[in-house]
């Protein structure tokens, strides 16, 4: 009776190209490998590489977490070209695309995707007196 709920074994995908999305902030730096659907693969950031506190907004940092990602991505889904997509003002958004080459993925595109507030905030109501 064991047999009746077996378990298929997950199959390895193969995603030749995808896109690298950086988020970087001046606190943090988070790098995510995603599809061309934008589903992730693998992400990760300077946080999870073991920096804490100030040196989590390093360019070093964010190389680190770019470093980590690219080497996992590539063993598990074999990603050798991909498209950028950098959103932030922090430090980490020109390291982590640097780190790349190491790893042998080729750059199709770089895109900056930074919000931009088109008339910004609410202003404060006027002051009574």
């Amino acid at each position: 009776m064991a047999d009746s709920t077996s378990t298929k074994k997950k199959q390895k995908r193969s995603v030749p190209a995808g896109q690298l999305h950086i988020q970087a902030t001046f606190n943090n730096t988070i790098i995510s490998f995603t599809d061309k659907k934008g589903n992730v693969l693998t992400q990760s950031s300077a946080g999870a590489t073991g920096f804490r506190g100030s040196k989590k907004g390093t360019a070093y940092a964010a190389q680190v977490a770019a470093e980590k990602a690219a080497e996992s991505v590539k063993s598990q889904y074999g990603v050798n070209s991909v498209d950028v997509f950098v959103k932030g003002v922090g430090m980490g958004r020109d390291a982590g695309i640097r780190a790349l080459g190491a790893f042998d993925i080729s750059i199709d595109s770089i895109k900056e995707v930074t919000g931009v507030p088109h008339g910004g905030v609410r202003p404060r109501k006027a002051r009574r007196g």
